[in-house]
């Protein structure tokens, strides 16, 4: 069944920009006359804050029961509801952030996916790159957020890891779109995403006008 609004989610490497290219998307988005719903993963609420700050003490099967314990209520409380209202729901980090971090951290894919099985999925996943000399300039600029950032070896394991996780998602019938930002403002971030959204947005429509 489909469902009335877009689920978009985006992806990245820390230090990819993705945070700041968000942000211009909404506006793009807005400014376009779309009904647009921001929000990120791990959420703001209090499983969410706990599994953002706390990476230095949870680990491996620890933290990935936290995060998908904060997306199914991230879902119940606020991605579902704005999917029903008819909004384009960009999530700020969703279900490929685990496929990354989780493994990173030691666990399988299968478990990874057990785990979080009865996720809503993305109508849409972006997920963006850039080359790892460019993310740990950006990184060494802005400072790690997490222990994922805390060592520079990680961000080669965490590119390569992001292409697999692409194709993955792909062989499962999700619809993805990479995008490459080692060279590219912000902005150009955002309008790379924009189309895509739009495209799929006016599909929706079109369906729905049937």
């Amino acid at each position: 069944m489909t469902r009335a609004g877009l689920l978009v989610t985006v992806d990245g490497p820390g230090g990819v920009g993705k945070s700041t290219a968000i942000a211009v998307l909404l506006d793009q988005l807005a400014a376009a006359g779309l009904p647009v719903y921001g929000t990120t993963e791990p959420s703001r609420a209090p499983a969410g804050e706990l599994a953002r700050n706390q990476t230095h003490i949870y680990h491996g099967r620890a933290l990935a029961h936290l995060v998908a314990a904060d997306r199914y209520h991230h879902l119940e409380t606020e991605i579902l509801p704005a999917l029903a209202r008819g909004e384009i729901v960009v999530c700020d980090r969703y279900l490929p952030s685990s496929l990354v971090f989780q493994r990173l951290d030691g666990l399988d894919i299968d478990t990874i996916l057990r785990i979080n099985e009865g996720v809503t999925p993305p109508d849409l996943a972006i997920i963006l790159t850039a080359h790892p000399d460019v993310i740990q300039a950006r990184l060494r600029a802005r400072g790690s957020h997490s222990r994922f950032e805390d060592d520079p070896a990680t961000t080669w394991h965490e590119v390569r890891l992001y292409h697999e996780t692409a194709d993955l998602l792909r062989n499962n019938g999700i619809t993805v779109e990479v995008v490459d930002s080692s060279s590219l403002t912000p902005a150009q971030i955002a309008d790379a995403m924009f189309h895509p959204i739009v495209a799929l947005w006016r599909h929706r429509v079109d369906q729905a006008a049937r």
